[in-house]
């Protein structure tokens, strides 16, 4: 029986799952640095310690001393699924043609804990690694391009070494092309106890604030920074009455009396900035709660306020979203009832995806 252990990113992180395995087993297998990390678990087991880059020796003594009758813990960092030890076992076990029980035991990926530390910047993600040590640096920058490009927030994994630098700058260069230099970037170090957070923008990310301990996080084009913490919202619907004044706005709306474009005539233009849209004067999702925008609420009021929020102003904004709108709101109330709907039809046009396929 071969039990593969995720310790997670710290003593803490171990389930309960993980720790039972420990105890029941005979054999403790797993790199130096990892099994110290469990060595008050372990004191009463046989132990056999690897260095880093023997990965593939550490699942062939699992094996061997499963083969012997013994109960085997392997012991990965992290996740042991994501870019740890179960993948390296399972890729050996099947030479063999004894059955051998397998049992992985998830801890916390660095993902999710550099995450955790970070505030809450993880939706649809994706994990990828910089190590160029078995992959090619092609394909490593193609996936950062797809990702990308498809609005993934991404985990790095194995930024930086000491002889390992290009795929790091190719990595500032890739997102710099397609996210620009205001992208936000999450980085958490592991070499500090408690591991250090730091958020900075891609133009401002340089070598020394790197190294092999370090998780990246990289935002998506809606995560935002809230109160030094990493946001990536996801669109939840908050319930609020038509204001009054919201309300007449939209029943002219729906009648066909909302012009298209800046509306000089009237006597506060303009209450943001000259060139302004005015057909949603009143924000027909208010309130979004999404800081991604500008807005944010008033504490200890429960107001959204959307005074630095000037998206739904913008001309390529308001041609993206009348038409939908035009066809999606069939009275006011529709502004409540059909709420997460335009909120769905809000995030794509941010996006810039097609706002009728909601």
């Amino acid at each position: 029986m071969i039990n593969v252990i995720g310790i997670g990113q710290n003593r803490e992180n171990m389930t309960l799952g993980a720790v039972r395995a420990i105890k029941e087993s005979d054999v403790i297998v797993g790199y130096k640095k990892y099994v110290a990390q469990i060595s008050d678990l372990v004191s009463d087991k046989e132990i056999i310690k690897k260095g880093m880059g023997d990965e593939i020796a550490r699942a062939q003594l699992a094996i061997d001393k499963s083969l012997s009758g013994q109960t085997v813990s392997l012991i990965s960092s992290g996740d042991p699924g994501v870019f740890g030890m179960a993948n390296v076992l399972y890729q050996i076990i099947s030479r063999y043609d004894e059955d051998i029980d397998v049992k992985v035991y998830p801890g916390v990926s660095a993902a999710n804990y550099a995450a955790d530390k970070l505030g809450a910047p993880l939706n649809d993600y994706a994990n990828i690694s910089l190590s160029n040590i078995l992959t090619p640096l092609s394909e490593i920058e193609k996936k950062l391009e797809f990702a990308l490009k498809a609005n993934l927030v991404i985990a790095i994994y194995n930024p930086i070494s000491k002889t390992r630098k290009e795929p790091f700058r190719r990595f500032i260069k890739t997102v710099l092309k397609i996210k620009g230099e205001n992208a936000l970037i999450g980085i958490v170090d592991s070499t500090y106890e408690p591991a250090k957070e730091t958020i900075v923008k891609i133009k401002d990310l340089t070598e020394d604030m790197v190294n092999m301990s370090c998780t990246l996080i990289v935002g998506n084009d809606l995560t935002y920074m809230q109160e030094d913490k990493l946001i990536t919202p996801r669109g939840y619907v908050i319930k609020s009455k038509i204001h009054p004044l919201s309300s007449d706005h939209y029943e002219k709306f729906l009648n066909g009396e909302i012009s298209h474009g800046p509306n000089r005539e009237c006597e506060f233009y303009p209450c943001h900035y000259e060139g302004q849209y005015c057909d949603f004067c009143y924000c027909p999702f208010y309130p979004c709660g999404d800081s991604s925008t500008g807005g944010q609420w008033i504490k200890g009021k429960g107001v959204w306020n959307c005074k630095e929020c000037m998206w739904v102003h913008e001309k390529e904004a308001v041609d993206c979203l009348r038409k939908p709108l035009e066809e999606l709101l069939e009275e006011v109330d529709d502004l409540k009832a059909k709420k997460k709907t335009l909120l769905k039809l809000r995030r794509a046009c941010l996006l810039k995806n097609n706002p009728y396929d909601l």
